[in-house]
């Protein structure tokens, strides 16, 4: 018999000492095993011990198992109990269903891997069901300091993840773009947000479940463009196993997993007509149903949509179904690209130069006034994403220090000479002044445009430009280009 605390239990209730000597060399190596010749025996262990599991007998002196596990069910819920008999007699069989709440009827003769097994089993079963118990009495007792951890993550997150947190300058034009969506985030409307690639459709997306009742929840993201139409579908609806090649187990989709909070749903035009259908079903109805399985799975999500795209055009030309977008679009709120927002560059850059230089290992980091010229010469056609891009090459090429304007790609370096080339690029030119006004405006520009392109390189910039050094310094001086 062992003495090890950590085994369970087991009680064997059995009128034949052969049989508990049976049942004993089975369960010996796994369980503590104690042996009853009937319930009055069976009682004093019971009283005595916690008890995992009860093999008992049907037909006894006294009591019958039925009736016995009956008592213990009442007095011992948490025992898991089993009914052992050489009988088949139905009667006995739905009685130990119905009253006694037995675990499993086993008929003798047994067979002792399967006896082993199904005792295992039980007391895994009770002991998870002990556990369960204990956490929920530790869950109701922690509920207030689960409930203050809870508001002070929130709160973590409206900080990191706010409206406030959108880097922009005072007459900046995402100023009334944030206000709009701050005033929806309260209300449970579907939000489209429109935009360029990059000018930062996800971060009011985020901003907007933030500041929203939903905030508690979760804020699930999926990007529509990136996946094939097939996988996309599992995505965000989910499968049962065995419902396609490669559903090894049952996965829930976004929808689900998004339960109670939000759904952020980006490049949503680029998706095709058949999942726009499944889309629209789901925004209907409040359900979705898993790809393989039977029935729906009620979900409860706000869904924000975002798109590069033109979607009315998309909606004119049949691209995008007319019904969908009006689902969707119950606000709109159309992101400016960074090109329109030249007051915001500065603050944005100067931001993100200290967060990269953090990452980096670079706390130092700063921004060179000529730097920070280039930057706001250059028209960022790839938006906020491009800008990070460049500021964290240029941090890392600085080592951490002041960041030169030569730092930077030649794209970035050649931007003046980019928005000279495109359309309105003429507007930069001076259009006031005398003539020697505008000239030295002009020659000023020049000699910005060629240093930057140069990466400052004064012999190259003076060989290009047909002057000597001395000459390309003192204009260099004269029109307060320091380098």
């Amino acid at each position: 018999m062992h003495d090890d605390p950590e085994l369970p239990t087991v009680l064997v209730v059995d009128d034949e000492v052969r049989s508990q000597d049976a049942l004993r060399r089975t369960l010996d190596e796994d369980f503590i095993v104690l042996t009853a010749g009937d319930a009055d025996a069976a009682r004093v262990h019971l009283e005595r011990q916690p008890v995992s599991v009860i093999l008992c007998d049907q037909r006894m002196p006294g009591l019958t198992g039925v009736l016995f596990l009956k008592e213990v069910r009442e007095r011992w819920p948490d025992t898991v109990r089993i009914v052992i008999s050489g009988y088949t007699d139905s009667q006995d069989i739905i009685a130990g269903i119905n009253d006694a709440g037995i675990h499993q009827y086993l008929l003798k003769p047994w067979v002792p891997h399967h006896l082993l097994q199904t005792v295992r089993d039980a007391a895994e079963a009770q002991a998870l069901q002990r556990g369960m118990g204990q956490l929920d009495l530790e869950l109701r007792t922690a509920t207030p300091v689960l409930r203050r951890r809870l508001a002070s993550k929130l709160a973590q997150a409206r900080s990191v993840f706010g409206f406030e947190r959108i880097e922009r300058g005072t007459g900046s034009p995402l100023n009334a773009v944030c206000a709009m969506a701050e005033r929806v985030a309260r209300y449970d409307l579907p939000v489209l947000v429109l935009g360029e690639s990059g000018s930062g459709k996800e971060l009011i997306a985020r901003a907007i479940h933030y500041a929203s009742p939903r905030a508690e929840g979760p804020f699930a993201v999926e990007n529509c463009a990136a996946i094939p139409d097939s996988l996309l579908e599992s995505e965000l609806f989910g499968h049962k196993r065995g419902s396609f090649t490669g559903a090894y187990e049952d996965r829930p989709g976004l929808f689900q997993r998004a339960h109670g909070g939000t759904l952020f749903l980006d490049e949503i035009g680029d998706t095709s007509a058949a999942l726009q259908v499944r889309l629209l079903r789901v925004l209907q109805e409040g359900e979705v149903r898993p790809v393989g399985a039977p029935r729906p799975v009620p979900v409860d999500v706000r869904v924000i949509a975002a798109t590069h795209r033109d979607l009315e055009q998309r909606v004119r030309d049949g691209l995008f179904r007319e019904d969908l977008y009006y689902r969707l679009a119950g606000v709109v709120l159309t992101m400016p690209p960074l090109r329109e927002r030249s007051g915001d560059i500065a603050p944005i850059a100067q931001r993100m130069v200290r967060e990269v230089g953090t990452e980096l290992g670079c706390p130092g980091a700063s921004l060179s006034s000529e730097a920070l010229a280039c930057l706001l010469a250059y028209p960022w056609p790839g938006n906020i994403r491009e800008l990070r891009n460049e500021i964290a090459r240029a941090v890392a090429l600085s080592d951490g220090g002041e960041v030169p304007a030569t730092a930077f790609s030649p794209r970035v370096l050649q931007g003046q000479t980019v928005r000279a080339a495109a359309p309105g690029g003429l507007d930069a030119l001076p259009h006031a002044g005398t003539l020697a006004e505008r000239l030295a405006a002009i020659e000023a520009m020049v000699l910005r445009e060629t240093l930057l392109r140069q990466r400052w390189n004064k012999t190259r910039a003076a060989k290009e430009l047909g002057l000597s050094r001395v000459g390309l310094r003192a204009k260099m001086q004269r029109y307060g280009l320091e380098g």
